[in-house]
């Protein structure tokens, strides 16, 4: 079965406080879960249409885990931490090669 990774691009972030707040809650939950946190933070280089903005990359060890464990009980309540409106990201699960 095949790693997959959970990709994390914060558009913007409104608000810091809900964000540490998720972050609090979600950290812990995600790891629970089976994710390893590889990176997060701003990027070191841009490249092509590359733009300035929070990324986090999580292995887990398939795809169902990566589900998984954003259904959680622990993440869904490191969401509600989060709000609505307080950060404008995309997170997408890809299989790993």
């Amino acid at each position: 079965m095949a790693k997959a990774y959970w990709i994390s691009s914060y558009r913007s972030i409104s608000n810091p406080e809900a964000l540490a707040a998720y972050a609090k809650l979600a950290g812990p939950a995600i790891s629970a879960g089976g994710g390893k946190f590889l990176a997060r933070g701003e990027p070191a280089a841009i490249k092509e249409a590359g733009l300035q903005q929070r990324s986090v990359l999580i292995e887990f060890d398939s795809v169902e885990a990566a589900l998984a464990a954003y259904k959680s009980e622990g993440y869904q309540a490191a969401l509600a931490a989060l709000g609505t409106h307080a950060v404008e990201r995309d997170i997408r699960i890809v299989e790993g090669v």
